[in-house]
Order: structure tokens, then C-alpha cells, then sequence
């Protein structure tokens, strides 16, 4: 006897996988609710669908199952022996649809009561805050953490499975993350008013800015590698530092020229604590992008977040 016979053979018989053997939650539900109610049109009514629906939906439900289950006449609706029979079933069906339901909401909930964003310095010192704070009216139960460091270190945080988004600078999407551009940056040449650079007349050349070290982010800043890229190369750092904010203080307090988002350093520029150093044929502008896992569109309050950086 080959193994497509005997029960095996009979199972494989009845006409392929369950879904089109069994009726559908739909169905299940109106068959019960006219075994509660004695009346077709009433259950139609209960369940928010038209009668000629729900008569249609029962007739489907007996050709698929090949029973007669509902006696219509003009006194009301009476289920068949078979009808009888059929919806103890589906009450069972029903109820552990309903504790699958439960279920999965309880593994929504839960995963909608945090939120793990992972974004580099610029991004979370300038702009992240009053997103955060839209999000909060949203979302007022949902625990927000950030987790701020270089373009690098937040495409690790993700891969890694330590944040459900991410906010990057750099040039280029990191390898294995899916991206959207949210904003536009452009990087700005500024010194304290009391270097030399403060009283040119003339833009500084990209070759000059190239030559100078600089007060610099460590390698692997979005911001490093944007000025990297577009001057083909840097001079040792005069002082490297790891925050947006330290970078800027260093500035300000004379150390020497610093390369800095405009989203940093309107406030300094606008005090004239900050001199903005115009520079010739080099473009310093980029990108600033929410990134996620491949194949992984962010769900729940990260979806929520990311359509707001687009408000």
C-alpha cells in the first residue's frame, strides 16, 4: 500500500488544505448567532450585514459542507439536526479564534510600550526632542529610549536588534538597513570671532580647509564623513571629540575652526559667538535619513515617529 492510501489517501481526498475545507470565521459567527437569535434577519441585523448576505453566506456554508443547516420559514429561522450539530462545533472554533485575538493584541500591546530609537548626535540633540514630544500626545503610555552615538554605532544598535529605528547622517546607507531621507542638513565652516579666518574677506578655498586640522567628530560621524567625501580628504585633527555639543563648545571657546550642521549652530552664529567661514566650490550639504532592518518597515510607535519627522 503506497502512502497516499489507506487513511492517508482518504485525508488527502477531502479537497486540500483546511481553509477550503472549513468554513470561515464569518460564517462560523452568523451560524451562531442564528442558533441565539431564532431568525436570520436578526442575526444579519446583530452582525451589521444585509439579510440577502447573511442567506447567501449560509447557502455558501452548506454547499461547502454539503448539510442542510437552517430551516427557513416564515415563523423564523431553526437550525437543522446537522445545523445543531455543526454550530457546537463552531463555538469552539469561535472561542479559540477569540483567545488567538486576545492573544495577539496582548503581543501588540506589549510591543507598542516601548520604543527604541538609536540616532546619531545631531539628529538627537536638534531635531529628535520635539518629535519625542508630538509622539508623547500620541502615544502617552508608550516608553520612549534614545540611544545617541555616530552613523556607525546606530547602524550596529539595529542589526544587533537593540533599537526598532534609527537616524543616520552619513553619505551612504549603511549595509543591511532600508532608509527614507526625512530632512535636509548642510555643514557650515565656523570659528570663534577671534581667529583670523573671522576677518577673510574672501571664501576660504576647499584646498585651504582640507590642509587645516580642524576640531573634528571621530571617524564614523555622519558629519566626518560628509566633510570627508566632499574636500577628498582631511588633515590630522586638531582635537577630535564624540558629541555635536563639545564640538561647538570647543569652537566657541577659540580652540579652532569646527564643521558643524546648521541645525547646531544657529543660535551661536545668530549671537555672533560663532562666525560662519563661506568656502568655494564645495558642496557640504546631505541628507538626513530614518533607517530600519531590511525588509523590516517599522511598525507601531516607530511608524508613528517616522510619519512625524515628515510633519
Amino acid at each position: 500500500m503506497s502512502r497516499t492510501e489507506g487513511h492517508g489517501g482518504e485525508r488527502s481526498g477531502n479537497g486540500g488544505s483546511l481553509g477550503h475545507r472549513v468554513p470561515d470565521l464569518g460564517a462560523l459567527e452568523l451560524l451562531l448567532a442564528v442558533a441565539r437569535v431564532g431568525s436570520l434577519g436578526r442575526a444579519a441585523r446583530e452582525l451589521g450585514i444585509t439579510q440577502p448576505a447573511a442567506s447567501s453566506r449560509i447557502r455558501s456554508m452548506e454547499r461547502q459542507l454539503g448539510v442542510a443547516l437552517v430551516d427557513r420559514s416564515p415563523r423564523g429561522s431553526r437550525l437543522t439536526d446537522a445545523g445543531a450539530l455543526v454550530t457546537d462545533w463552531a463555538r469552539r472554533i469561535v472561542e479559540a479564534a477569540e483567545a488567538f485575538d486576545a492573544g495577539a493584541q496582548a503581543l501588540r500591546d506589549r510591543r507598542d510600550s516601548r520604543l527604541r530609537v538609536a540616532a546619531s548626535m545631531t539628529i538627537a540633540e536638534y531635531l529628535l526632542p520635539g518629535w519625542l514630544v508630538a509622539l508623547r500626545a500620541q502615544r502617552p503610555d508608550t516608553a520612549v529610549s534614545l540611544l545617541a552615538g555616530n552613523s556607525t554605532a546606530v547602524a550596529e544598535r539595529l542589526l544587533a536588534g537593540e533599537a526598532d529605528l534609527g537616524f543616520v547622517e552619513g553619505l551612504t546607507v549603511p549595509s543591511g538597513l532600508d532608509s527614507a531621507v526625512i530632512a535636509h542638513d548642510r555643514l557650515v565652516v565656523v570659528t570663534s570671532p577671534s581667529h583670523p579666518w573671522a576677518r577673510r574677506r574672501r571664501p576660504l578655498a576647499a584646498e585651504e580647509l582640507a590642509a587645516t586640522p580642524l576640531v573634528l567628530r571621530e571617524e564614523g560621524s555622519g558629519t566626518r564623513q560628509v566633510l570627508d567625501a566632499a574636500l577628498g580628504g582631511l588633515a590630522r585633527p586638531l582635537i577630535e571629540l564624540s558629541s555635536t555639543r563639545a564640538v561647538k563648545a570647543a569652537a566657541v571657546g577659540g580652540a579652532g575652526p569646527a564643521v558643524l550642521s546648521e541645525l547646531a549652530v544657529g543660535e551661536e552664529l545668530g549671537m555672533r559667538r560663532l562666525v560662519r567661514i563661506p568656502v568655494r566650490s564645495v558642496a557640504l550639504a546631505r541628507d538626513l535619513r530614518a533607517v530600519w532592518p531590511t525588509g523590516h518597515r517599522p511598525t507601531g510607535p516607530a511608524r508613528e515617529l517616522l510619519s512625524l519627522t515628515r510633519s
